[in-house]
């Protein structure tokens, strides 16, 4: 018997922003398919208005396991995560160990497959700088979705967040701030 997609099975009750109010809680599973749309289209993005060379199925699979190691050791909130270097390291040092831990889980002749969705490689660093932009993103559209409800909570990380996305040197996390996410702050009848 395994347990690995009985495990992958549980992202969905992992819930993020654990320290906040939400009106519209989010967990895990629905933050990685949202990750990993977005991180598809910046690597699209890329390719066809910014000659870059991406391979969007690649960051993709790489966007849709990006969190997995929650599924055991929880989602951490940020401001915890970041609160020291020594802190920093030793999340690290657990969300690799709770990959391994899964990745241990598939059988030996599916260990090589999965094996770069869990662990960096050298040749995906550039993948990876979409795939953590496409994170932002994602936490920065949550926020819109949160404040557009009246919940104050939002504010700070909002505001925090969009500093972090600016600061990327990315053209393609421009176009796609400039192009997709006003859209993001309408109403479904404005949409339509």
């Amino acid at each position: 018997m395994n347990h690995f997609f009985a495990y992958l099975s549980r992202m969905k009750l992992i819930q993020r922003w654990g320290l906040m109010r939400n009106t519209q809680p989010e967990n895990i599973q629905e933050h990685s398919l949202q990750v990993a749309q977005i991180a598809h289209g910046l690597a699209l993005i890329s390719n066809v208005f910014f000659t870059g060379n991406y391979d969007p199925e690649r960051i993709l699979a790489l966007a849709v396991f990006h969190e997995v190691g929650e599924v055991i050791t929880g989602d951490i909130a940020t401001p915890i995560k970041y609160w020291n270097p020594e802190v920093n390291k030793a999340f690290h040092s657990m969300e690799d160990f709770a990959k391994q831990k899964l990745y241990n889980m598939l059988p030996h002749k599916l260990q090589e497959e999965y094996s770069s969705c869990f662990f960096h490689r050298v040749s995906d660093q550039d993948n990876w700088k979409i795939v953590k932009a496409a994170d932002k993103i994602s936490a920065y559209l949550k926020c819109l979705e949160e404040l557009k409800t009246g919940n104050g909570e939002f504010i700070k990380a909002e505001k925090s967040i969009r500093a972090e996305i600016d600061r990327l040197e990315l053209p393609e996390v421009r176009y796609f701030m400039d192009n997709f996410v006003p859209s993001f702050s309408l109403t479904l009848d404005e949409l339509n």
